[in-house]
């Protein structure tokens, strides 16, 4: 990373409180979900990428991902990693996933990107941690050219998670498929595919536009 990616995005307090919480698991967090890649790369095969495709993992964390990503586009394509937290692409970095692709310090509700240059995005357990999932998806939509796609994806279910945290799944969730269809057609994603299921959680969706 140059000198540029070591510099945090604008500050604000969701921001901060996101930072806080990965920043100090960051170092040990394979080590804590060791069985994830199978589920990582299952979810990178739904996505149908092709060689020479231009794909972005938004809040790449420790960079689980970015292999699937990298062997489905090929030496051609290009691969980005994006997060809001420094020790996280640090632990990235000491993974050896950084030659897989460039990563970018950045806030992915604002990313330092032009419009439609991307054919797809990547997001693993990213939409619970915006502070505002539509300004979040509108901005991947914005970077994403038309016809292109977005996964949504967790390597375990909705409900799955919400035991392991000891807490109730909530009509209100973001990620449920009638809260989240909706959300998507305004923000310029029409949903193509829903899966939750304890293995799983993968939402498919594809730009609007021509």
């Amino acid at each position: 990373m140059d000198d540029d990616a070591t510099k945090a995005p604008e500050d604000t307090v969701q921001a901060h409180d996101v930072r806080e919480f990965f920043g100090s698991r960051a170092r040990d967090w394979d080590a804590r979900f060791p069985d994830d890649g199978p589920a990582y790369q299952a979810g990178v095969a739904a996505m149908e990428l092709r060689t020479g495709d231009r794909v972005l993992d938004a809040g790449c964390g420790t960079g689980r991902a970015l292999p699937a990503l990298r062997a489905a586009v090929g030496a051609d394509g290009t691969v980005l990693g994006a997060d809001l937290t420094p020790e996280m692409l640090a632990a990235a970095v000491r993974a050896g996933r950084a030659r897989l692709a460039p990563l970018l310090l950045a806030d992915v509700q604002r990313l330092p990107l032009p419009d439609a240059a991307l054919d797809a995005v990547f997001a693993a357990g990213l939409l619970s941690h915006l502070a505002d999932p539509r300004a979040g998806l509108a901005e991947l939509a914005r970077v994403v050219r038309p016809g292109g796609r977005l996964a949504l994806f967790h390597p375990v279910g909705r409900a799955a998670l919400a035991a392991r945290k000891g807490r109730p799944l909530t009509p209100g969730d973001v990620r449920a498929e009638p809260n989240l269809r909706p959300l998507l057609a305004r923000t310029g994603w029409d949903l193509m595919r829903y899966v939750d299921e304890d293995a799983r959680y993968l939402a498919l969706a594809v730009r609007q536009g021509t």
